[in-house]
Formats: C-alpha cells, structure tokens, sequence
C-alpha cells in the first residue's frame, strides 16, 4: 500500500466521469483539486458527505477548489447518485480500484467481523503544480467540507 504524503507529485490519471467523459487530473494543473475517495454512490455516509461538498461549493470556488469525488461505482450509477442529490461537482468511476490504489486508499477493512477490500475514505488537497498539499483523512463525514475549508482559511 502506498501511504501518500504532502510534498509529492499526485500520481496522474485519467478516469470517466458520470457522464462517460474521461478526466484526467494533470490537465487541472492551474486550480487546486480536492480529489475525495468514498466508499459507494448513494449509502447514508457518502451522501452527507457529498451533500456538505455540494453545498458549500461556493466557497471552494472562491479557494479555486474542483471537487472530485472517486468511488469504483460504474459511470451509471454515479448520474444516479448526481442527478437525486443535485451534485454540482464531478464524479468519477474507479471500477477496476486502480486509482484508488494508486492513492493507497484501497484496503483490507473490517465491518462485523468481515473482511473485504474497499475504500478507506480519504481526501487528498493537490496544489496548483499538482503537488500534495494536505491529506485528510481524520474526519466525520457530516464534517468533511468544513474540515476541508478550515485548512483552505486558514
């Protein structure tokens, strides 16, 4: 597993979004991106989480923030979860995990006594030369876009 941190390169890529259009993350450079990796499209923690992005999206533009979120959900699935949430960010498709192991977010986790890999939810602030800035990765998901803007004022 990888264990990223602030100072390194972002490892680039390319990944659909929910409209099957591909992103590639270093044709960003110029902005920073919040790239956030949650578990699945439209469970009760992912969507606080992605609600809170959406409704604080004004002030990460005002940071010259772009969201992306990643989940290995496929493209379908994500403009379902767009579409009756109102997100107004991007979604991207991770359905083979790679970029998620490419972030060492893809992990063993445990949930009443089971185990399986899946995503350790996780976000990553990358600078505007695609660097890491920040890794957040200790939060509630009801109070990730605070986490995150509180680090952006400060």
């Amino acid at each position: 597993m990888n264990t990223l941190t602030a100072g390194t390169p972002a490892p680039d890529f390319t990944l659909n979004d929910q409209d099957n259009n591909p992103v590639t993350l270093s044709k960003l450079q110029g902005k920073k991106v919040l790239l956030y990796f949650y578990p699945r499209a439209s469970t009760p923690g992912c969507t606080v989480q992605a609600q809170g992005l959406r409704d604080t999206k004004a002030e990460l533009d005002a940071h010259n923030v772009i969201v992306l979120g990643v989940s290995p959900d496929t493209p379908k699935k994500l403009t379902n979860f767009t579409n009756k949430q109102e997100l107004n960010f991007t979604l991207l498709a991770d359905e083979e995990h790679e970029v998620c192991e490419k972030y060492g977010v893809w992990q063993l986790k445990k949930f009443m006594g089971k185990e399986n890999m899946g995503v350790v939810r996780t976000s990553f602030l990358i600078d505007e030369s695609g660097n890491l800035e920040h890794v957040f990765n200790k939060f509630k998901t009801k109070d990730h876009h605070q986490v995150v803007l509180d680090y952006l004022n400060q």
